[in-house]
């Protein structure tokens, strides 16, 4: 096993064009009446907080994720008997959908999963839902542990409307990027090197179409994956500054320029060719990609998350790349942190829930799951790995070190998290053209910037 040799994780480009060009358009409240706890109140003696129950809700289902997870939370009850956690997984999907209704009722989880974006994390601050961990921070050495980039995309203003500065209010586990993932037999019996370029990887879905293999494995019926899809496109095909002034709600970028119409005719010409799995739009995420460790697909648009569910199938044939470049020749990848863990507002044991939340990100727990295959989110350069886990950790330092990460599309406004993975479905479903696809998020990202 060969020690990797890289920096320290940083959500380069994006994250610090965030930081320092945070905006705050839109509307919301005025809310963020949640309580604060200062570093000189916090208690950290878990011991004496006598008999407790962290209720913890979270979206680790997979085995790469729920493994390092399972274990930390058996560590933290045997190192504190006193402590239960009340652990409560979902999927993305059921986390989301049930998390805002869960943490404005009366009997609240004390820690959740909250997804950065405006709609999800911005709301639930601006509503006063979540509290501040800044005295946390404080006291645990947080801003020490995660860089300034980290902690910028789980920042909001009290009011919610300023994303990237204000107080942190979540802390994550591991980095993420959605890159290329291949099968290596498959590249081999059709003669093809993995695409560094997006000429190179239409032709070699034209071979692999041409094969009577499917060339890109995917599945729609939960539609966020498309928005990955589209944003894997654009990546090829748009500056990567106006990507990420898109994904942040900056004003100064259009969803209607020329490249984004590029984007959206490309995405179009693929389905119109066959490139996808017959019947994707009723196909779920979870189904496309156990077919793709199955052996069903050339290659595969997703995350760094699934590595250790690919490889239990793939084995050796797995294969991971970041994106081809586009006719700029520069790269760019979606990318950025894992959904943080936030303390909930009616938790009536916040400083239980953030002695358990330092404690699952600690270096022990960075270990755990880079153990399990995961990317943690900090301290890769102590992590031992080798194959295909070497390749992703690979691909990230050099995401990172050419400030290629671009951010998620959903966090673009408080609409872009049903608008955008919704009107993706009617581009790849031809209910609407890519004209009709960009406008509608033009007038919504209008509306937003002003």
């Amino acid at each position: 096993m060969t020690r990797f040799r890289a920096r320290s994780l940083v959500v380069a480009a994006a994250t610090a064009a965030l930081a320092l060009t945070a905006c705050a358009p839109g509307g919301g409240s005025d809310g963020g009446d949640a309580p604060q706890r200062q570093a000189s109140d916090v208690e950290t003696d878990v011991a004496s907080a006598g008999d407790v129950t962290l209720t913890v809700w979270d979206q680790e289902v997979r085995s790469g994720q729920d493994k390092p997870l399972k274990e930390l939370n058996a560590e933290f009850m045997e190192q504190y008997p006193n402590v239960t956690i009340k652990r409560v997984s979902r999927s993305f999907d059921d986390l989301q959908k049930q998390v805002r209704l869960a943490i404005s009722s009366g009997d609240a989880p004390d820690v959740v999963q909250a997804n950065n974006a405006r709609a999800d994390m911005g709301s639930f601050v601006s509503a006063g839902l979540l509290r501040s961990l800044d005295g946390y921070a404080e006291v645990y050495g947080w801003n020490e542990r995660f860089g300034a980039d980290v902690r910028a995309v789980s920042s909001y203003s009290e009011d919610g409307k300023t994303f990237g500065e204000g107080s942190l209010y979540g802390v994550p586990l591991t980095g993420e990027m959605v890159g290329v993932w291949y099968n290596k037999a498959k590249l081999d019996e059709l003669g093809i090197e993995p695409p560094q370029t997006m000429e190179d990887f239409e032709a070699a879905l034209a071979t692999a179409k041409e094969a009577g293999e499917v060339p890109i494995q995917f599945g729609d019926l939960d539609q966020w994956p498309g928005v990955h899809t589209f944003g894997f496109v654009q990546n090829m095909t748009v500056p990567r500054d106006d990507i990420v002034k898109l994904g942040f709600g900056q004003a100064g970028a259009s969803w209607t320029s020329s490249e984004n119409e590029t984007a959206a005719q490309t995405l179009v010409d693929w389905v119109d060719r066959g490139y996808f799995t017959d019947g994707f739009l009723g196909l779920g995420y979870d189904p496309s990609w156990q077919s793709f460790a199955k052996g069903e697909g050339v290659f595969l648009v997703s995350g760094t998350w699934l590595l250790a569910d690919l490889q239990s199938g793939l084995g050796d044939d797995l294969g991971f790349m970041l994106p081809p470049t586009g006719e700029s020749g520069e790269l760019a990848v979606t990318g950025s942190t894992g959904l943080p863990f936030a303390i909930t507002s009616e938790s009536e044991n916040p400083d239980v829930a953030a002695a358990y939340l330092d404690f699952i990100t600690s270096e022990d727990a960075m270990a755990k799951i880079s153990d399990a295959g995961g990317l943690p989110v900090y301290d890769l350069e102590s992590q031992q790995v080798d194959g295909i886990q070497g390749e992703m950790f690979d691909a990230w330092t050099t995401a990172t070190d050419e400030q290629a990460l671009t951010p998620y599309l959903d966090w673009a406004s408080p609409e872009s998290s049903t608008l955008l993975p919704a009107e993706v479905q009617k581009l790849m479903d031809k209910s609407a053209s890519p004209a009709e696809f960009l406008q509608a998020l033009e007038d919504d990202y209008a509306s937003f910037t002003g």
